[in-house]
Order: structure tokens, then sequence, then C-alpha cells
């Protein structure tokens, strides 16, 4: 499953011409089955691909809400070691901080702010001006219903994004790969997967939307692929890929 999740990462990487000659990258690991499998791609992928690049990892501990527990990420440290990738633990209270003094009741997009804000500035600090972030291709096509649904305009993350106030460049090499193939990586490679004690895990609008789209597949089995491919066609803002030949292959085993 690592093996076909490899072709499918360098397919989108080549699609959408994410890594160049030298780079140093920093993958955003939080400790869940997306980002640890990304980073297990991205480290296979260096070892071979034509453009001679490296790979870091980064987690951002996001501390833990009055009462609760943290995370424990030395599964995750000696994960890094094993695969020869440099790893950095970035303590901070963002939970303490969103849930406890703030007491947010929507908690998510403030989160995923702060989130960002430390991550770039630890990267920034180190030189590194590209990121690899975990989003996938079943989390491509609920950001496009999100804001649907919710903000009434037909939009979505992109592959490649330049922050040009930061100077980093965002990218999401597994677009190509659905959420059924990395669970069912996690847990054939035993990634080190940490449990993520956020209070607001499982009841957020995502959700909503993830189950949505789950009990209209059962009538249109198909939904996913071509909402994804409309999204190439359309095509939005820098999603359509250099090679009009290549589709996703991403697939799905969930209903």
């Amino acid at each position: 499953m690592l093996n076909r999740i490899l072709s499918y990462t360098r397919r989108c990487v080549e699609d959408y011409d994410m890594i160049q000659e030298g780079d140093r990258i920093a993958v955003g690991v939080s400790g869940g089955k997306d980002s640890l499998t990304l980073l297990a791609a991205l480290a296979k992928l260096a070892d071979f691909y034509p453009k001679h690049f490296t790979v870091e990892a980064f987690t951002l501990d996001m501390g833990h809400v009055d009462g609760g527990e943290g995370m424990d990420f030395a599964p995750v440290a000696a994960y890094c070691e094993k695969l020869g990738v440099p790893y950095t633990l970035l303590p901070s209270e963002i939970h303490h901080i969103i849930f406890d003094l703030r007491k947010e009741k929507n908690p998510c997009s403030m989160c995923a702010k702060m989130r960002r804000g430390a991550l770039h500035n630890a990267i920034r600090e180190r030189g590194i001006t590209k990121i690899a972030l975990g989003h996938h291709f079943d989390d491509a096509i609920e950001t496009f219903f999100l804001s649907l649904f919710y903000e009434g305009r037909i939009s979505c993350f992109q592959p490649v994004t330049y922050l040009d106030r930061m100077g980093i460049t965002q990218i999401r090499p597994l677009l190509y790969c659905s959420e059924w193939m990395l669970r069912k990586a996690a847990e054939v490679e035993e990634l080190p997967v940490v449990f993520n004690p956020c209070p607001a895990d499982g009841y957020t609008k995502r959700q909503e939307v993830k189950e949505l789209i789950r009990t209209l597949s059962k009538d249109y089995p198909d939904l996913r692929e071509k909402v994804f491919s409309a999204m190439q066609r359309l095509p939005l803002p820098a999603w359509e890929p250099q090679d009009h030949r290549r589709r996703p292959l991403a697939e799905d085993q969930s209903l």
C-alpha cells in the first residue's frame, strides 16, 4: 500500500511541479495517519527522485486543556530517527488558549491559524521556505463542499500555494490518495499514530460534510471522482494539472 501511495505522490508532485532541485521540505507531522504517511512517502521519494531534495519533520505540540492529557510524540520521534529524517518538536499552549482562556465555541478556524503561524515561524527561523501538508483526496472534496455550503462560493485550497507575506510555499503531495488508502497504509506499516485529545474532534462542520458525502456516495458511487475531476477541469485557480492525461487514481473502499 505504501508503494502505491508513493506512486500517486510522485504523480501529484510532477503534475503540479511541487518539488525543485535542492529543496528543503518541512513536513508538518501532527501525529495523525495523514501526516505520518506523507512523511514516509516523501522520505522514500527523496531516495530516488530526479530532483534532489531533503525532508525535515516538525511537530507542533498543542499542549492540553486544563485537566486533560497532552500528546506523547516519543514514538513519532523514534520513527523519524528510523527514517533518517531530522525531527523538531515545538511546544505551545494553543489548546489551553483556545479552550480554557478564550472558550471558543467554534475553535477550528482560530486553531488552524495559530498552528500555521507557529509552524511557519519555526521553519523560517531554520531557513526552510517549503512545507508539505497532509491534505488528501477526500480533504479536497470536503473543503469544496464546505466552501459551497457555508460560504456560498466555489473554492478549495490549492495544490501549491505561495504565501507572499511569509515567503513560504505550501505543497500538498497526497491529493491523489484517498483517506481509505492512508488509513490502510498506517495500519499495514504500523505507523506511530498518536491519539488526538482535541475537545472539538468529531463535532465539526467538516465531519457533517464528510457524513453527507458518505451518504450521497451510496447512490452515486463515483461522486468523489467526478467532483475532483470537475475541480481540475473548471479549473479552480491553480488546480489544472500540467499533464491533462493524468487523473487521480485514489481508491475509496470506505463505504
